[in-house]
């Protein structure tokens, strides 16, 4: 027997002439993975971490890696604990359970700041044995941006290679490369300038970054 119960109306109540409604949904923050690894130069997370703040729909889930806890402790007065608060979210490097390893967990992309040699390694060579490689592939494997902020010099045929391998498989390779036509007066402001950079790539408007204007 076909059903003939009235079906609901969808549109203006009658005698409206308003808006047509839409339902309501729940206001969802977009994830984006921030990892810090053991590379010299942690304060680029440390302040990419910060600067996001500016930016309320952004939910940053944060892996920092063994090795670079060392290199916090020996170039900054901050404490990885203390580095965690600033996200939203934190996982351990060995939590390969954690939802930013799943390809099916949406994100808007990855940043790896500072991202060493070891790390550039196994992006380029898909090898996850850890949350921060595994996070990476997967944002690779999704198409969706993921930012190397490569610490090294000089750089031989081999790094030069896995930057390349890199590159082709979709990564941005964004060395931490100072912009001296900003007019840098201290160590802080070159930081800024380098972590603005990474915000435009991502397509977020940081109102501190100084683009070139012209001569």
């Amino acid at each position: 027997m076909p059903d003939r119960r009235p079906k609901p109306k969808v549109g203006r109540p009658p005698g409206s002439t308003g808006p047509i409604r839409k339902p309501k949904t729940e206001d969802r923050k977009l994830p984006l993975i921030v990892a810090l690894t053991g590379a010299s130069g942690s304060i680029y997370g440390i302040r990419l971490l910060e600067r996001l703040h500016a930016f309320p729909a952004i939910e940053t889930h944060l892996v920092i890696s063994r090795n670079a806890e060392q290199v916090i402790a020996l170039e900054t007065d901050w404490t990885p604990a203390r580095i965690r608060r600033l996200a939203d979210r934190s996982w351990d490097p060995g939590e390969l359970a954690a939802p930013i390893a799943s390809g099916s967990f949406r994100t808007a992309g990855m940043v790896i700041a500072p991202c060493s040699i070891k790390t550039l390694a196994a992006v380029a060579g898909c090898h996850a044995a850890d949350l921060v490689a595994r996070a990476a592939d997967v944002t690779l494997k999704e198409r969706r941006p993921l930012i190397l902020m490569v610490r090294e010099t000089p750089l031989h045929a081999g790094h030069l290679r896995c930057m390349l391998e890199a590159a082709q498989a979709g990564a941005t390779i964004l060395p931490p490369v100072p912009a001296f036509y900003a007019r840098p007066r201290t160590v802080a402001d070159l930081v800024d300038q380098t972590v603005g950079k990474v915000l435009d790539v991502l397509g977020l408007d940081d109102p501190g970054y100084r683009r070139w204007q012209g001569a």
